[in-house]
């Protein structure tokens, strides 16, 4: 069974947690292998174990991963996206990243970040709007489908905290300028999509 009867393109996944984002780029995933004995598909995973529950949940994915689709590789990146969507892409490669959250999270709120002063944190701020123009312009160079995967976290009430306001806006922010970018947004909710753009080739 195929996931979208659509040619598979550049897709940004979006949807709460264990909405079906992950699963559904995997099996785009299998459908792209399964087209042509030429075609490869790596993910990039920017998921990092910083607890026990955590380090389990990254084991589970992988667990999950190599029985849904063996022939996934997964490359680790918690940070440096842009440089490894550039570096994986070919032709015959889909390349998955999951996920953008995550991946903003390392920027945005690194381990240590309380202990930043006013300048360091502006510095960071500053880093991560390089990295994140230049992984856009890796997105729209890509030479094959690039299927990357992300929280939307901005549905429910306005959050108390600053540092998490600023957070959520941040992400916000960045599903906007991903989607502008993606051929094909969809958006997941109990394992079921909803295809927010569809832009005819």
């Amino acid at each position: 069974m195929t996931v979208s009867p659509s040619p598979i393109t550049t897709e940004l996944i979006l949807g709460g947690q264990k909405s079906g984002k992950s699963r559904r780029a995997e099996l785009l995933a299998r459908d792209w292998l399964a087209q042509s004995g030429e075609h490869r598909a790596v993910l990039i995973a920017t998921g990092e174990a910083w607890d026990d529950e955590m380090r389990e949940r990254i084991a589970r994915h992988q667990r999950d991963r190599a029985l849904r689709v063996p022939g996934l590789q997964t490359v680790e990146e918690p940070r440096d996206v842009a440089a490894a969507v550039a570096r994986l892409s070919t032709a015959h490669t889909l390349v998955v990243v999951d996920c953008l959250t995550l991946w903003l999270t390392h920027w945005t709120m690194p381990v240590g970040a309380e202990g930043m002063n006013f300048e360091q944190k502006q510095a960071l701020a500053l880093d991560w709007k390089a990295q994140a123009a230049m992984f856009l312009e890796a997105v729209r160079q890509s030479p094959g489908p690039v299927v990357l995967v992300g929280n939307e976290i901005g549905l429910g009430v306005i959050p108390l905290g600053r540092e998490v306001r600023a957070f959520v806006d941040a992400l916000g922010t960045l599903n906007q300028q991903v989607a502008q970018v993606c051929p094909r947004v969809t958006l997941m909710g109990a394992g079921l999509p909803l295809t927010l753009k569809e832009t005819c080739s």
